[in-house]
């Protein structure tokens, strides 16, 4: 029985966090949480180091008991390389992730051991049999449980080399199951989503210190028991929050007030496409017949700031696309805009129908990065979709863009947040790498928590006298 284990949990560097347009702040912003739920199963006794190839350099010349590879699409051939060079020094090597559990057969011999799916389940499987000597060559995830996980290893968190350090997920999955999304496919075989108990989330919400939040989970609002109960608890505990949730979601019932009322003051928004042929090409069909405008106007009525996310090429994209979304995020007073190159990553159904179609151009995983074309087009030339891709951002994201959104809203608070959140975001590159380099990053939190802080809309504004005229009568 082997004890007292030497383990090196690796997330190896994204290759766009190398390209020409390489953001440190984009990839400084979360710590590889996923690597740090899975250390909170090892032995109190166990040495265990998390290595975030982002923010600090990976040293390869230690020889650890164990190293676990953490392994997306567009850092896979650097994951295979960091495996193979301790696999050659006899270290065993255990993979997981999306991309492994997509490309199994890929990945297999870079690993002693590989995992498909979620790792709550199996990497405490894979420790005890480790520790015995037998361990399996592949663990599925089948059961899917977040009942009583032990608390995330946050101590091998290197808080200050992140802005946002208090990163959290208490779900796992989504509800629907768009064609082009990646995670759908890492859930396939059991269930695809599912939620911790209330009480251990706020009990890990309790631990985090300070009072800014950022839900990494895919759909925040997935589960509306779950989620009625979580904001719940979360009143009273001063905290601001921001996560992601679809239109369909923020339409429906008044659960996005109860998030408002909790300290959501930010949300990622799936919007994608205004083409209902796009959404029925992708499946999206939470968002059919959907009013993108009302879902905004819902937004910015309770003072919640929003991401909204947009994918270029889709078969009904014409050129007119770019300056369209464009135009729609600024005039509907969108703070941020997140822009894709539809990307057909394996494991997904659109994988599948592009391979069918012979439409696939290429299997360099490292262009699967939403930046760059692997498939043949239809309505748009792949130069056309590249070059639109990138002027949408630079358009966006103009000053007279940030202003001219900033203008759309009724507060003055809500302005002067929407210019320091999206001209911050964008237009101080050089300020943010003196801050990255000088180890200062979440120093940063103080402001952002200031910026994210409430908004007093008309609406909150009127309902407030609407209470005291009835107290007065």
């Amino acid at each position: 029985m082997k004890s007292n284990l030497k383990i090196k949990m690796i997330l190896p560097a994204l290759t766009e966090a190398e390209s020409p347009f390489w953001r440190p702040i984009k990839y400084s912003l979360f710590p590889p949480l996923g690597l740090a739920t899975l250390a909170a199963y090892t032995d109190t006794e166990d040495q265990v180091e998390i290595v975030d190839q982002h923010v600090e350099k990976l040293q390869l010349g230690d020889e650890p008991d164990l190293v676990v590879l953490q392994v997306y699409i567009t850092n896979a051939y650097r994951a295979y390389q960091i495996a193979d060079h301790y696999k050659s020094k006899g270290v065993y090597v255990v993979l997981g992730g999306l991309h492994v559990t997509s490309l199994p057969e890929e990945a297999r011999p870079h690993g002693d051991s590989i995992f498909l799916g979620p790792g709550e389940e199996t990497f405490p499987e894979f420790l005890k049999d480790f520790r015995g000597g037998t361990p399996r060559r592949t663990y599925f995830s089948s059961k899917r449980s977040l009942e009583k996980i032990p608390p995330v290893r946050r101590d091998l968190i290197k808080r200050n080399r992140y802005l946002v350090p208090n990163s959290i997920v208490v779900t796992r999955g989504c509800p629907h199951h768009c064609d082009f999304c990646y995670k759908d496919a890492f859930f396939q075989g059991g269930k695809s989503f599912y939620t911790q108990l209330v009480d251990d989330a706020l009990a890990e919400i309790d631990r985090l210190p300070g009072s800014h939040l950022y839900f990494l989970d895919d759909h925040l609002l997935g589960n509306a028991k779950f989620a009625t109960e979580l904001f719940a608890g979360l009143e009273g505990m001063d905290r601001v929050f921001q996560g992601a949730a679809t239109v369909d979601s923020i339409l429906r019932g008044n659960l996005i007030e109860k998030a408002a009322k909790a300290g959501l003051r930010s949300i990622f928004v799936g919007f994608e496409t205004f083409s209902p042929e796009n959404l029925r090409q992708s499946n999206k069909k939470q968002n059919l017949l959907k009013n993108y405008e009302e879902a905004v106007s819902r937004l910015h009525s309770l003072g919640i700031m929003i991401n909204g996310s947009f994918v270029f090429g889709l078969d009904d994209d014409g050129p007119d696309v770019f300056k369209r979304t464009v135009d729609w995020g600024v005039k509907n007073g969108i703070t941020t805009s997140t822009y894709h190159i539809l990307t057909p990553y394996p494991g997904t159904k659109l994988y599948e129908n592009m391979k069918q179609e012979n439409r696939l151009v290429s299997h360099n995983w490292d262009l699967y990065d939403t930046r760059h074309v692997v498939f043949k087009t239809k309505k748009l030339t792949a130069s056309e979709l590249e070059e639109g891709y990138h002027w949408a951002y630079k358009e966006f994201y103009s000053w007279a863009n940030i202003a001219k959104a900033s203008f759309q809203h009724e507060s003055i608070k809500h302005v002067a947040k929407h210019l320091l959140y999206a001209g911050g975001w964008k237009k101080f590159e050089p300020l943010w790498n003196f801050i990255i380099k000088s180890r200062q990053l979440n120093q940063m939190l103080p402001l952002l928590e200031s910026i994210l802080s409430r908004v007093k809309t008309k609406q909150s504004n009127e309902k407030s006298t609407e209470k005291l005229n009835l107290s007065i009568t």
